[in-house]
């Protein structure tokens, strides 16, 4: 004779999420960490931190709930720096951007970190301090920059998850409202949206709203502070 089993057909899908099975063994659910690096840069810059690549991959672990999750891969989106030259606000002269992508490669080399790029444009020069002097100088201005694409590339990285299961929740480091769609797509497929919360930051209503948890991670232990 056969015996039946008293486990239902599936029912290795039907253990809650970071539970103990039957057997004892701890079933932990499978973490994306998504960080919207030009969020990240500038809250962690106002608290004083260095930012570079160790900074990025140590916060980034530390989305991570050791007790319930298992992080299958952290995604970074960020734009390089400009590099290009543009002509000054006052005098006209030639001004060069410098700035370098090394950290951005040494953060994608490090261990399951995938960057994502978006595009850096410049939008023109605007005033360090309102109102403008009567006499103003180039020194009185500073660049404006907008990032392109980067919300674009998270809304397809969520969609992927969604559609495909590699997770089974999704920790999303971001204060920007256009992924509102992206965390809907989500949470309407069955996964779980964690909205991460930075030290002494307020997150806007709408991303509490279309997340299942709010988490807050304080800044690296080890992380180092800005020189005065």
């Amino acid at each position: 004779m056969f015996e039946l089993s008293a486990t239902p057909v599936g029912g290795h899908y039907l253990e809650p999420l970071g539970s103990e099975t039957g057997r004892g063994v701890l079933n932990l659910s499978r973490l994306a960490v998504l960080i919207d690096g030009g969020h990240l840069r500038v809250l962690a810059k106002k608290a004083e931190y260095v930012y570079d690549a160790n900074f990025i991959e140590a916060f980034a672990h530390g989305c991570v709930l050791r007790a319930e999750e298992t992080l299958l891969r952290v995604l970074y989106y960020d734009c390089a720096p400009d590099q290009g030259s543009v002509n000054r606000p006052i005098s006209g002269e030639k001004y060069e951007f410098k700035g370098s992508d090394g950290w951005l490669k040494q953060l994608a080399a490090k261990d399951l970190i995938a960057v994502r790029r978006g595009v850096l444009k410049f939008r023109g020069w605007v005033p360090k301090k309102v109102p403008i002097a009567t006499a103003p100088r180039d020194e009185d201005f500073r660049p404006d920059f907008e990032q392109k694409g980067v919300d674009m590339r998270i809304g397809l990285d969520v969609a992927t998850y969604a559609s495909n299961r590699a997770v089974d929740r999704i920790a999303l480091v971001t204060g920007d409202t256009d992924c509102v769609p992206a965390m809907k797509h989500a949470r309407i497929a069955g996964m779980q949206l964690i909205l991460i919360a930075l030290p002494n930051s307020r997150t806007p209503a709408e991303l509490r709203w279309h997340s299942d948890f709010e988490r807050v991670v304080p800044w690296p232990v080890n992380a180092s502070k800005m020189k005065k």
